[in-house]
């Protein structure tokens, strides 16, 4: 299993990666200064220190779409250190796509989505590792394509995909944050296999697809962020995860509310776990 528990009781449930270091240990992988100055703000926070930010080096990522939620994403978990980091995306940018796909310039318009967000990353930060595949995520590609993560983004623009990938991660119990945006609205939750529920115990059916639909670019923008955060949480097992509970944000009247949400014990994905 990917994730360990580390702390259960009543009002909370906290996870850490199974990711694990000794300083005695020779072979354990060390900051370099650089790394040191680059993170330290970060590394000051509260239960992270070095330890967390090495959890962060050794941790592996993948982020499935390279559009509005997919890039901003992928370009935070970069800045954070997160030392390998997998793009999916089968599109190329278009002129359309440049007013929330902030890893795609007018240069790039033409140009596969995930070989311009690789070169912006490791811009970036030179010092992790960004892989770039130019494929579409299916029902029998999936499992391979998320095999070995810590934890997979979803970053889809299409509910057919989400649930292979609620699927696949079912299957190799990956934890899966989700999220999903509409105009000035959005939703997220984050899941984890046999702790909370999947993503098809909330959303048992695929919604209609509409295809234009609306978008502001700074409404995936806001909801990558909190991926990040959650992915970040999840990887060094600080504060408490969405999970178990569905975030609902319009920004339309700046509202936002968590409601709970509970796993279906006939759910076709997870109701065996």
């Amino acid at each position: 299993m990917i994730l360990e528990q580390r702390i259960r009781d009543d009002t909370k449930i906290i996870f850490g990666a199974n990711i694990r270091f000794s300083k005695d240990d020779p072979m354990t992988p060390r900051l370099s200064k650089e790394e040191l100055e680059r993170y330290h703000r970060q590394i000051m926070i509260n239960d992270w220190g070095e330890e967390g930010q090495l959890k962060l080096k050794e941790a592996k990522v993948t982020v499935a779409g390279a559009g509005g939620l997919g890039n901003p994403a992928s370009l935070y978990l970069a800045a954070a250190g997160v030392g390998r980091i997998t793009i999916i995306d089968n599109d190329c940018y278009e002129l359309s796509n440049l007013n929330r796909q902030v890893l795609g310039w007018q240069k790039d318009i033409g140009r596969p989505k995930v070989d311009a967000a690789r070169e912006k990353l490791c811009a970036l930060n030179p010092d992790i590792n960004v892989e770039a595949l130019k494929t579409e995520i299916t029902a029998k590609n999936v499992r391979d394509l998320i095999r070995g993560s810590n934890v997979v983004v979803d970053a889809m623009d299409n509910w057919r995909t989400r649930f292979d990938l609620n699927s696949g991660c079912v299957e190799y119990q990956i934890p899966f944050v989700h999220a999903g945006i509409h105009g000035l609205s959005g939703q997220m939750t984050t899941i984890v296999p046999g702790e909370g529920p999947c993503l098809q115990c909330i959303i048992p059916r695929p919604p209609p697809e509409i295809r234009p639909f609306p978008v502001l670019g700074a409404t995936p923008g806001f909801f990558a962020m909190l991926q990040v955060v959650e992915v970040i949480k999840l990887i060094l097992g600080i504060g408490r995860p969405l999970v178990g509970r569905l975030l609902l944000f319009s920004g339309e009247d700046m509202s936002c509310n968590v409601v709970q949400v509970s796993r279906n014990p006939d759910c076709p994905v997870c109701g065996g776990l």
